[in-house]
């Protein structure tokens, strides 16, 4: 096996700029057949120090408390899909760490977003997605137009002290980008393009406003939100938890980067063999192959014909570059869009953004994934969402998102057979995930260490929790 202790073979220029052995990313951009944008190529890594995170961030409902109180109100959420609510009338119910929304279509063609609470007696107007001109609440029959003022009651006569004007539904800031739909509970603070950036920059190339929601699928998971979300914040951990990647995914040799307090990115390489893999034997076909392999391609009746997958890499060539070649064809034949300036990497590579605190889209040309996580009822337990998106064709209308096909508590994530291959990578991170929780609990010195490059995300996403929890972001700033 190659050696693969970054410490004994590995580069290290100084300030925790540890670099596994193996072709690096920035290798890899300069390699790629197509010149690849800024955002591939300029180093956004900045060392944060190598103390531990205390157990706690985890556990304790103290500091959920002080999520809930100093930081969930404060930032910008991601709440809905443009095509969730394509239709004036339509709404979405939007739930996250104790706070329920209506986010409704208005006539004009914009989405509004009221506390989803009868100002009477507090039940929830709504608990499921649907089209309503007006919420009347299934208790009393208080009543509201889709635009939050008050429409109606019963009884009026015994209630003088309430006018319409207090009976107003409370709203949020809603803001959108890209096909993504944004509130923040509290008033001012940075504009959400602020607060982005760059991901639009990053973004343009990607056009996801062109995209459709074509899978949604959410789990309940025993552990908390941030636990789950940091799962997915880092690629080394697939040596040991997703084994069947090593073949065509350059773990250890990923990207790690970051920008501002709300934005950071891991960039995965496919189409390379790990470093933790011995070379030997293994040509460029090799890789093509078990690419092809773990994407269920193995089978008794697989047809090759029409699969970009299915290349002969030529002589010479890299892997990479041959399966790029395939997929740029493909993605424009079924795009309408031409893909003649996509690199390898954007057709081919898990290019990872996090907007903090929970939303995590994929970047590149492909259908692209969509984290979302949620705080659970407790500290120790969460909802997970996987979202894929996909281009319409040019010149189509976007046609209306799936619903979430939300799984069942003895459900494994395979049970969504929409999620192909990658349900068996998400029941893997499972097999995990509940195990850290109650380890977290258990812990005798109470200390979670990070590695200072391929986990910076992870530190770079707690240096912001900070500053909102401290005051330094978020009420009054």
């Amino acid at each position: 096996m190659a050696e693969s202790d970054p410490r004994k073979a590995g580069a290290h220029t100084g300030g925790g700029r540890a670099r596994s052995p193996g072709i690096s990313w920035a290798e890899l951009m300069a390699a790629d057949s197509r010149p690849a944008p800024a955002s591939l190529t300029e180093d956004g890594y900045q060392y944060r120090g190598s103390d531990p995170l205390p157990a706690s961030r985890y556990t304790s409902e103290e500091v959920a408390r002080a999520e809930r109180e100093a930081m969930w109100p404060y930032v910008w959420q991601f709440a809905a899909r443009e095509e969730d609510l394509p239709e004036p009338g339509d709404y979405v119910v939007f739930e996250n760490a104790g706070r329920s929304w209506l986010l409704s279509r208005q006539d004009d063609g914009s989405v509004r977003a009221f506390h989803n609470v009868c100002l009477h007696r507090g039940r929830k107007l709504r608990s499921e997605d649907g089209v309503a001109d007006n919420f009347t609440c299934p208790f009393h029959g208080f009543a509201w137009n889709k635009d939050g003022s008050f429409e109606t009651m019963p009884c009026p006569w015994d209630f003088p002290h309430l006018t319409p004007a207090k009976l107003r539904l409370p709203e949020a800031e809603v803001a959108s980008w890209a096909g993504y739909i944004f509130l923040r509970e509290e008033p001012g603070g940075p504009s959400l393009a602020e607060f982005l950036h760059p991901l639009p920059e990053h973004f343009a190339r990607w056009r996801h406003e062109e995209c459709t929601t074509v899978v949604w699928v959410a789990k309940e998971v025993a552990a908390n939100w941030k636990v789950t979300a940091e799962a997915f914040m880092e690629a080394w951990h697939t040596i040991v938890t997703h084994p069947q990647l090593l073949p065509f995914t350059g773990d250890c040799n990923s990207a790690y980067w970051t920008w501002g307090d709300h934005v950071n990115a891991n960039l995965v390489p496919f189409g390379v063999l790990s470093p933790h893999l011995d070379p030997a034997g293994k040509s460029q076909q090799w890789i093509v192959d078990e690419f092809i392999r773990y994407n269920g391609r193995s089978s008794d009746n697989y047809d090759p014909s029409g699969d970009p997958y299915a290349v002969s890499v030529p002589e010479g060539q890299s892997a990479r570059a041959a399966l790029g070649a395939a997929l740029r064809e493909s993605y424009a034949a079924q795009t309408g869009h031409d893909h003649a300036h996509a690199t390898d990497s954007e057709l081919l590579d898990a290019l990872v953004y996090n907007v903090f605190p929970n939303f995590a889209p994929w970047g590149g040309f492909m259908p692209n994934i969509v984290y979302r996580w949620r705080p659970g009822k407790t500290p120790d337990s969460c909802l997970m969402e996987v979202r894929v998106l996909a281009r319409a064709k040019k010149g189509e209308k976007i046609p209306r998102g799936v619903p979430m096909h939300r799984l069942g508590p003895d459900e494994k994530w395979t049970a969504a057979a929409e999620l192909g291959g990658l349900g068996d990578v998400f029941e893997q991170d499972m097999a995990n995930l509940p195990f850290v929780q109650e380890g977290l609990h258990a812990s005798k010195n109470g200390e979670v260490q990070l590695a200072d490059y391929q986990e910076i995300r992870i530190r770079h996403f707690y240096e912001t929790m900070a500053k909102y929890l401290s005051g330094a972001l978020g009420a009054g700033r």
